[in-house]
Parts: C-alpha cells; structure tokens; sequence
C-alpha cells in the first residue's frame, strides 16, 4: 500500500494587506489589482495591493515617522506582545508599490496629492526606487517632509495560508480611504490589471467566474458588500472586536493532489486536523 502523503508544513510569513475604498456613482467602490499570471503565488488572482512585512517596516526610525498609532496599540489590536505597528507601515507601503497610492500626510496635516504633475511625476520615481529596494519610507518621509497615516486605517481581518501550500502568509486585512487626489494603478510587472468595483458586482462575477480570487479576498468583499459608503464602512471596521485567526484547511488526495479547502462553517471543518488526506 502506498504510504499516504503528508502536506510539508512551511512557517507563514507576515503580510498586509489593504483595501482601499472610495465612494462611487452607484455607491461602495473597492480598488482590486489581477496578480500576473507567472507569479508564484495567486497567479492570475484578483487581490487587494498587499504583501510580505520586511524587516525594515519594524524599525523604531519607521515608527518615529508614524502618526496616529504606536507600536503599544498596534500590537494590542493584533494580539501580539510587539511588532504590531509593522503591519500598518508594510499596509502602506504595498499600496505605495502595487498601486501608487500613498497613505500620508505632508507637514501642513494634509493629505498627500498627486493632482500636480510635476509632484506626480516625483512620485512614481519614488515608488519605484522604494518597490526596487533603492529607497525606504524612512528616507521618503523625511525627504518629502510626510508622516505616514497609519491612525485612520482600520484592522478588519486575520486570515493564514493553509498547511501544504508551498508559499504560506500570515496575512493581516486592512481598510483604508483612498486619498482623492491620488489615482491608483497597477505596476504592470507584479500586476497587470486594476479596477475600482462594487463589492457585490466582485463577488458576482467571481461567483461566474469572471474574476479568480482567494477566500480571503471573498470573505472581505462580503464584508465591504454590507456598507453603502465609505463612511459606513469605515465605521463598521472602526467598531470591530479583535478579529479571529482564520486558518483554512486543505484537504488532498493520498498522491498529493488538492482536493478542495475547508473553511470554518464547513461540515467537517471542525474535526479535521490541519490538513486531510483522503484515504480513496
């Protein structure tokens, strides 16, 4: 009889993720970006601009160059001891490299405008130097005289890559307000497609087929569905309890073969262990 296959466990990274929403002419509208289809995870997947937290998002000369939120109460709303506010700063700076958007403010209190073409033109030099490793926020913020907004972004979901997968994240959701006077836009190298959407039309043409996306990316549009505003949904994140830890579990066949994933709420979900192998 062959030996059944056991998932190799790989160690989930820390990730951010943000949703940036706005309000359009038919109401709720979120930005999504469509991965590229040779990345080595989520392929060809609509996500929101997100990614891995680097060591540098956790340096005291970042937070000292925060606003709204320190280390203490990042942490505490995280469930963890320190370390929590890197989440934040890593939220930031993805939008910044995926999307272009940069959530701060200029040394007048100001949200940060991309309206001038001259300060546009400045600024995608920066965000790709910062995507390149070339520059960090750090010296960005001091150069440009900004502080980054991390008080008015809201923590709304903690989802895990399930147990088998080759690339794991242990990946926090955020919601933030897009800034009017900044366009997001795809990079067209990681991303090659973006689109501002109505959370219910997302999730019916992922519903079709139309638009590939995660669970997580589901679970979170449900959620966005609910509010008619930016207002609304901001104040509904604002009031959230401490979210819980979602960890799906994957579920293979005795070759190794994904069979299907178990979510919480799914018959079966609660005895399985952190992954499951068929026996047939």
């Amino acid at each position: 009889m062959t030996e059944a296959f056991v998932p190799r466990s790989v160690p989930p990274l820390p990730a951010a993720t943000v949703m940036l929403v706005r309000d359009g002419a038919l109401g709720l509208e979120v930005f999504v970006l469509r991965r590229s289809m040779s990345a080595v995870f989520a392929g060809g997947m609509y996500v929101f601009p997100g990614g891995k937290v680097d060591p540098a998002d956790a340096t005291p000369e970042v937070n000292a160059v925060c606003d709204g939120l320190d280390d203490d109460a990042a942490s505490a709303a995280l469930g963890i001891d320190r370390g929590g506010l890197a989440f934040w700063v890593g939220a930031i700076r993805e939008c910044f490299e995926e999307a272009g958007v940069l959530l701060a403010t200029s040394a007048d209190g100001s949200v940060v405008r991309f309206d001038d073409p001259a300060a546009a033109e400045r600024f995608e030099g920066h965000r790709h130097a910062v995507h390149d490793g070339a520059l960090d926020l750090v010296t960005l913020c001091r150069d440009e005289r900004l502080r980054l907004s991390v008080g008015p972004i809201r923590y709304v979901s903690h989802w895990i890559t399930p147990v088998g997968e080759g690339r794991r994240f242990d990946t926090r959701f955020f919601l933030a307000r897009a800034p009017q006077a900044q366009e997001p836009l795809h990079d067209d190298g990681e991303t090659i497609e973006s689109l501002w959407i109505r959370p219910a039309e997302a999730l019916e043409r992922n519903h079709h087929g139309e638009l590939a996306m995660m669970p997580p990316t589901v679970a979170n549009l449900r959620f966005l569905a609910d509010h008619a505003t930016a207002d609304g949904v901001m104040a509904a994140a604002a009031a959230l309890p401490t979210p819980p830890r979602i960890l799906p579990k994957a579920v293979f066949d005795r070759a190794g073969r994904f069979v299907e994933l178990l979510l919480p709420g799914d018959t079966g979900f609660d005895e399985a262990e952190e992954y499951v192998v068929h026996d047939d």
